[in-house]
């Protein structure tokens, strides 16, 4: 019986393959980085080819890397970069237009538009979300509108719409399965929570025909096989989840109160709430955290738009530093008399403000500021706004239930001891970092394992989670207090 489970976790800037044994430890791990496109400012796009090429070459190396056929393999999960919008010819598999990433701010007008209608209300009481950019749903209706021919054969069935997942499943099934999972439908402004399916009345809200869209699935169940041709041999597709919900399930946040960020391009705090969803009075988004066995697992999420893409500025844009690993160091050794404080906001702000249109800003520079302050305010940057989204989620919940106080995190910053330190000091609650910081792919594993019977139950994989290192804060509460007090002054002067 085949034992070893693969993910694909396709990132906003990689993408990856990780091969897990029958335990979800890690056996070998493969990854490619593919090219980013800004045709305009404050527009983000991929080549879906890119994305596809990436994929195809990642699985093909971890599985030469390893002696691994695909006989070898019990299911595939797949762990995806969210709302990035592609719509594709049903006949050709051939994208009509560039995928429109989950960053890219160009439809802002359209969605101030209908917030000027007083539609955002009644769209956050049926999907959970805000009525911003982020989200997939204006970005198709972009699509439709800008390519010729596009809105008419979209009518007539021709074309299908996807987040990523739904179309590298398309590819990996040689067209034979256009599906996505719970988690990257709640992340569309289509989905409605209550009913669980797409709610015919934001379709016409938004002017989209229902032909475009993907069946609605399990995260964890049935998504058919690879086309054998691919990787010599079929493998069983068992798992789909966002990426942010696959890293929760990583995290095993399992029980509603627990809660974890993943630091990768942006940053993204979830926090089981359990199957009954709340309405948030902060700006934060009610979202699936897992569909498993069609129940549904609610989360409150809070999005940072610009965490380690902070970090890539300071190396491809400033060229002050060479790679992300060089911060830490840097920061450690700022003028700790200077106060920099550096508002990311390259694509706007996400919550728990929800400023599309504004941009960055650094603050306090004199002419001492050089790369080790630089580096210091953009790592200080990141756990700034997860106080923020910390203290709204807080306000949220915890007046009604108990928010366990350790935040687990993952992801590329995570290995930045130096930011999960002053992370856990302005939170001024315990940091944890799992032994395992692929967590991401580990979810989208084990999502896929559930369903083909060789991952434990959720109780039995929890047990399996573990501590590499717990930072506990070590600030005094006024230097805390005069640091948020500079943070949220900064914010203020953005906005």
């Amino acid at each position: 019986m085949p034992t070893k489970i693969l993910a694909i976790d396709q990132g906003t800037t990689s993408t990856r393959a990780i091969l897990f044994d029958e335990r979800l430890d890690v056996i070998a791990v493969e990854q490619q980085e593919f090219p980013q496109y800004y045709p305009q400012p404050g527009w983000v796009e991929h080549d879906p080819e890119d994305l596809w090429n990436s994929t195809l070459a990642v699985v093909r190396g971890v599985l030469a890397k390893t002696g691994t056929r695909a006989s070898h393999v019990a299911a595939l999960g797949i762990a995806n970069q969210r709302e990035t919008t592609i719509v594709w010819d049903r006949a050709t598999g051939k994208p009509i237009h560039n995928a429109i990433v989950w960053q890219d701010r160009r439809t802002a007008g359209i969605c101030a538009a209908l917030k000027a209608r007083g539609l955002e209300t009644e769209l956050s009481a049926k999907t959970g979300l805000l009525l911003d950019p982020y989200f997939s749903a204006t970005k198709i209706g972009w699509i439709l509108d800008h390519v010729p021919n596009a809105r008419g054969r979209a009518e007539r069935g021709e074309l299908a719409f996807g987040t990523v997942d739904s179309f590298l499943l398309w590819r990996l099934g040689g067209g034979r399965l256009h599906a996505t999972d719970a988690t990257n439908a709640s992340r569309t402004l289509l989905y409605n929570l209550s009913t669980g399916a797409f709610d015919e009345s934001l379709l016409e809200l938004f002017h989209l025909p229902a032909a475009l869209l993907p069946d609605i699935r399990d995260s964890s169940g049935d998504f058919g096989t690879t086309d054998p041709a691919l990787f010599g041999g079929a493998i069983r597709i068992a798992g789909i989840a966002g990426d942010q919900q696959a890293a929760s399930v990583g995290q095993v946040c399992f029980k509603p109160g627990m809660m974890k960020t993943t630091y990768g391009t942006g940053a993204f705090l979830l926090l089981n709430i359990g199957d009954e969803r709340i309405a948030s009075a902060k700006r934060l988004l009610t979202t699936v955290a897992y569909q498993i066995g069609g129940k549904r697992t609610y989360a409150l999420e809070g999005a940072i738009f610009v965490a380690g893409a902070a970090v890539k500025w300071l190396r491809d844009g400033l060229g002050i530093i060479r790679a992300a690993s060089e911060t830490a160091l840097l920061a450690g050794a700022a003028d700790p008399d200077q106060e920099i404080y550096f508002v990311p906001a390259f694509v706007g702000l996400g919550a728990p403000y929800w400023r599309p249109d504004i941009r960055g800003a650094v603050s306090g520079i004199t002419a001492a500021t050089g790369p080790k302050e630089f580096a210091r305010a953009a790592l200080e940057s990141v756990a700034y706004q997860t106080s923020d989204l910390s203290e709204a989620m807080r306000t949220d919940w915890t007046n009604a239930h108990k928010t366990e106080t350790i935040l687990r995190v993952d992801g590329g910053m995570a290995a930045n001891d130096w930011m999960l330190q002053f992370l856990a000091d302005i939170l001024n609650a315990p940091v944890d970092r799992p032994k395992v910081v692929e967590t991401t792919a580990l979810g989208a594993a084990y999502l896929a394992g559930l369903a083909a019977g060789v991952a434990p139950g959720p109780d039995a994989f929890g047990a399996l989670w573990q501590r590499e290192r717990r930072f506990t804060p070590a600030m005094d509460a006024e230097t805390r207090s005069r640091k948020l007090k500079g943070w949220h002054d900064a914010v203020a002067r953005v906005l």
